[in-house]
C-alpha cells in the first residue's frame, strides 16, 4: 500500500511539476524584438512575417504574437534578409521545415484539394435540394388549384 501511494506521489509531482520545469529560461533570439537597420529589409521583413502563422498560439501571425518560438522565427526572417534572401525563398524554406500549415495562403495539392472542393459540392447538394424542395411544393399547389377550380 506504502509503495503505492509513494507511486502516486511521484506521478503527480512529475506530471505537475514538468510544466514548471518547461519554463523558457533562453535568452530572446537577436532579432526577436529588435528591427534591422535598413527600413527596405526590415519593410520586406515585416511584410512576410505577417503571412506566417505562429505554431505556439495559431491564430496569430508571428509579427503579432510573444511567444518565443515566433521571437525565434522572426530573428531567423530577419537575419536571412539582411544576408539578402529573398522573402518567397524564405517562406518555401519555412513551408518545407514546418509544413503548409505555417502558411496564410495555403497551396492547393494533392492532398489539400479537397479542402477547397467540398464548399463547392457541398453548394451544388444544397442547390439540386432546394431545387427538388420548390418544384415538390410548386407541384402541389398546382394539384391543390386544379382540384379547387
Amino acid at each position: 500500500m506504502t509503495r503505492l501511494l509513494m507511486f502516486a506521489c511521484l506521478a503527480a509531482a512529475l506530471a505537475f511539476g514538468a510544466p514548471a520545469l518547461a519554463d523558457d529560461t533562453m535568452p530572446p533570439a537577436p532579432y526577436a524584438y529588435r528591427q534591422l537597420d535598413d527600413p527596405k529589409l526590415e519593410a520586406k521583413a515585416q511584410s512576410l512575417m505577417e503571412t506566417i502563422r505562429c505554431l505556439t498560439c495559431q491564430s496569430q501571425s508571428i509579427a503579432d504574437s510573444d511567444a518565443s518560438m515566433a521571437g525565434d522565427m522572426r530573428s531567423q526572417i530577419r537575419e536571412r534578409i539582411a544576408a539578402g534572401e529573398q522573402p518567397e525563398a524564405i517562406r518555401q524554406w519555412l513551408i518545407q521545415r514546418y509544413g503548409d500549415y505555417i502558411t496564410y495562403t495555403p497551396r492547393v495539392t494533392r492532398l489539400t484539394w479537397p479542402l477547397f472542393a467540398a464548399p463547392l459540392f457541398i453548394l451544388l447538394i444544397a442547390a439540386l435540394l432546394l431545387r427538388k424542395r420548390f418544384r415538390r411544393s410548386a407541384g402541389a399547389e398546382s394539384n391543390e388549384n386544379e382540384a379547387g377550380a
